[in-house]
């Protein structure tokens, strides 16, 4: 079977095009075409804005995936969208011309829920048995896992996600949103040096964003002028842009990590995966690696930028 599937949930429009074997190996990707929707810097993406440009790029990646996955309409045995959770109106452009090409080619039309769809794509890829679910992204943090036929969530952030977290304070320093501003705020983090205290927000395997981000947005507009530089009180250096995404990193990852190994003990699970454009961070999967290795488990994740 062939499918198909387009996401556009966010600010990123994506059409894949993959082939199941019918005798349910492993699922091979013949195409994966995206194209992302970049604000101005210090700007996040508008809904109205982003659907645009979902409704301008949509026809034009469904050609250039069936060209590159060498297959034509005739091939595909069904057309797949992402139905939520997700912004309404980018949602609604998708599934709108999702709806088209079935009808158009006379194929199903399957809706696929945003979360799990993350989930069965990391365990299809990376070959993940029975993992605790770490799902992070720009609207979402989620600890899941699979119990009684069904995907249950263990722990969950209480007001924000952590990628709105990151992307909110990227705006704040006026951050370029080009390829992403949690991408360019990791960049940033690598050559930070001094770990700032910030508020550490879990309580069970739940967790809070909007302190931290409250507090760092204060650092950083106590760093602008005219108000004097700021000093590392061991150091005695000036405290950086570069210092305060270190320390968000540092901290909310510190955060992630400790519910994730909640959640592995409750469950008895060996394994994480991580999904969702955060976890494409690289010390993001460093951390959690040390942890889990400590625990004799591994650790996998998916999600390329």
């Amino acid at each position: 079977m062939i499918a198909i599937g387009l996401e556009g949930s966010a600010n990123k429009l994506g059409v894949g095009v993959i082939s199941h074997p019918p005798n349910g190996g492993t699922a091979q990707i013949l195409a994966n075409i995206r194209h992302t929707f970049v604000s101005p810097p210090g700007e996040g993406f508008l809904p109205k804005d982003t659907a645009k440009h979902h409704r301008t790029w949509v026809v034009p990646l469904v050609k250039r995936a069936l060209k590159e996955a060498g297959v034509g309409i005739r091939d595909i045995d069904c057309v797949c969208y992402t139905k939520g959770p997700g912004m309404g109106a980018p949602l609604q452009s998708v599934a709108v011309a999702a709806r088209m090409l079935a009808l158009l080619w006379e194929k199903d039309l399957v809706g696929v829920n945003h979360c799990v769809g993350h989930i069965e794509m990391g365990r299809e890829i990376t070959g993940a048995q029975n993992p605790v679910v770490l799902y992070v992204s720009g609207g979402n943090t989620q600890v899941i896992a699979y119990a009684e036929q069904r995907y249950r969530i263990f722990g969950e952030t209480l007001d924000i996600a952590v990628g709105n977290c990151l992307d909110r304070f990227a705006r704040t320093l006026g951050i370029s949103n080009d390829p992403a501003p949690g991408y360019n705020i990791e960049q940033l983090a690598k050559v930070g040096k001094h770990l700032l205290d910030l508020p550490y927000a879990v309580k069970g395997m739940d967790c809070s964003f909007s302190g931290i981000l409250a507090s760092i947005d204060l650092l950083a507009a106590s760093l602008q002028p005219p108000n004097p530089p700021r000093l590392d009180p061991d150091s005695g250096e000036p405290i950086t842009s570069a210092d305060l995404c270190f320390s968000l990193q540092e901290t909310v990852f510190a955060m992630l990590v400790e519910i994730t190994e909640r959640a592995m003990a409750h469950v008895g699970s060996s394994q994480v995966l991580i999904v969702g454009g955060v976890g494409c961070n690289e010390r993001l999967q460093e951390m959690m690696t040390l942890m889990v290795r400590d625990r004799g488990g591994s650790v996998y994740a998916t999600d390329e930028r």
